[in-house]
């Protein structure tokens, strides 16, 4: 069954349209990758998705229901979207942090119940920051950052997960482990969309690649398929002659 389903969208933030009737489905639950170069549309169809941005025309539905129909709060429990900015506005605990991702479930005037801590220490240890518990925001590194705001966003239990370029401030053998968290959810049967500009890990876990150019969708599918040689060549501009190798993609050179 279907969770997220742009309708023919149309997206015109500036002057000219950006998308264009575009229309997508997404199932119930697995790992999609979106790629494609600066200025592709992946942070602008994130945004969409998340009801962030407004359509000119056409529909955003989730779980048969319009997403601008949905309450705030409704939204915030079932969609957790991750921006790609990466900061907060002052020098909060990381555990208060994370746990402000529980806000959508709290009553009003209410504390954390053992339910929302519970989640919160799952998110946590999810993302290996435990120990990073009762340290400020502000004092960690770029990568302990990144971490911890994504724990923030896998605290909201949501059944959609949209991330922005989560890996950009990650070391290799982080980059891969939050990867193989969000195979994971995926696996539980959430559905997670990540926008990635690092391409080997776009094909070595995800379930499906879209591959976005100009506002345009170039590619779709399987990442064997979505990522071939002639599509790479064409829109990153390089060389990859044998393409995926053992579930990793082997670049060679720019093409000019």
């Amino acid at each position: 069954m279907t969770r997220l389903l742009l309708d023919a969208v149309h997206y015109q933030p500036g002057p000219r349209p950006f998308f264009a009737d575009i229309s997508l489905s997404f199932d119930r639950s697995g790992l999609v990758a979106l790629v494609g170069p600066n200025g592709a549309g992946k942070s602008s169809l994130l945004r969409l998705l998340a009801g962030l941005a407004e359509p000119a025309r056409g529909r955003v539905i989730h779980d048969g229901r319009p997403l601008s129909g949905l309450a705030d709060r409704d939204r915030a429990r079932a969609i957790a979207y991750l921006p790609p900015d990466g900061r907060t506005a002052w020098p909060i605990e990381v555990r208060r942090l994370v746990a402000l991702g529980r806000i959508p479930h709290l009553k009003p005037l209410r504390s954390l119940t053992l339910a929302d801590a519970d989640a919160v220490d799952a998110a946590l240890e999810k993302t290996a920051t435990t120990h990073l518990a009762g340290r400020h925001f502000d004092t960690l590194s770029s990568g302990e950052q990144a971490r911890v705001l994504l724990a923030r966003t896998l605290s909201v239990g949501a059944d959609t997960i949209l991330l922005d370029e989560p890996t950009a401030a990650l070391d290799v053998r982080h980059q891969l482990g939050v990867l193989e968290i969000l195979a994971e959810e995926a696996a539980r049967g959430a559905l997670v969309i990540v926008a990635l500009h690092a391409l080997e890990l776009a094909a070595r876990r995800a379930d499906r690649v879209i591959v976005l150019a100009d506002g345009q969708i170039r590619a779709d599918g399987a990442p064997a398929r979505a990522l071939r040689p002639d599509i790479l060549a064409d829109i990153f501009g390089v060389q990859a002659p044998d393409g995926l190798v053992s579930g990793g993609l082997r670049l060679a050179v720019p093409t000019s």
